[in-house]
């Protein structure tokens, strides 16, 4: 029964723990729709990051390249989206980006318009130089 409780307390902890992000991480959004119209008024691309509480690459970049010098001073430019793939209300947004392996980064521009993506992870300056890629197709 001990070890019952105890897989029952981690599977409810996990979650929750994977919705956490550090300090100076940019403002992820949970929610597919509301980040595409949040995009569209502020005219801004989109970063959708598919993740999982359970990949380790996922978590590792939750941690050290989202909120890293080199990431910061990206963060304004794009609207967040932290999506977990485990969760069934985001299965739609995977499969139309073709989510096949995580991390799974989609960006879009602020019209709905594919930017590209990035599968697998990178660190901090690989990534900040990707997003200034991607900031040179929106202009």
């Amino acid at each position: 029964m001990k070890k019952l409780i105890t897989l029952l307390a981690a599977a409810i902890a996990l979650p929750l723990l994977a919705a956490d992000f550090p300090e100076g991480s940019p403002k992820f959004g949970t929610d597919y729709n509301a980040a595409l119209e949040q995009a569209k008024k502020e005219n801004k691309p989109v970063i959708l990051v598919f993740s999982a509480a359970w990949c380790g690459p996922c978590q590792s970049m939750k941690k050290t390249v989202y909120p890293s010098k080199e990431v910061t001073p990206l963060h304004d430019k794009f609207v967040w989206a932290y999506l977990d793939i485990d969760q069934e209300a985001n299965s739609t947004a995977a499969t139309k980006y073709n989510v096949e392996g995580i991390p799974h980064i989609q960006f879009v521009g602020a019209d709905g318009k594919d930017l590209g993506n990035q599968v697998g992870s990178s660190s901090s300056p690989e990534f900040a130089g990707t997003l200034e890629k991607v900031l040179s197709k929106t202009k």
